[in-house]
């Protein structure tokens, strides 16, 4: 199952980015079966995020994904929604 993960930073932990950015982008090379895209979200040019396409069983294994991401024990991340997404559009064609 594809999950839509968006994150919504806590701009107050902001240190916490570029601290831990490689061991985050070790941990994302890691798990890259099942995280199959992932980037940082802007707004305004200011950092305001990031989001995930991840495979994952089910919401629970989603949300332990990211609980083992080295940014979630900082406080970056303010918000997190995990929302079940189902493709149907991808590289120009319909995929139903």
């Amino acid at each position: 199952m594809k999950f839509a993960i968006l994150f919504t930073d806590n701009p107050e932990h902001a240190e916490a980015r570029d601290r831990l950015m490689p061991d985050h982008l070790s941990f994302l090379d890691r798990h890259a079966d099942r995280i199959e895209a992932a980037g940082p979200l802007s707004e305004n040019g200011d950092p305001a995020g990031g989001l995930w396409i991840v495979e994952a069983e089910d919401v629970a294994a989603a949300r332990a994904l990211v609980e083992a991401d080295p940014f979630w024990p900082t406080g970056l991340r303010r918000e997190v929604r995990i929302l079940a997404w189902r493709q149907v559009f991808a590289a120009g064609r319909r995929r139903i």
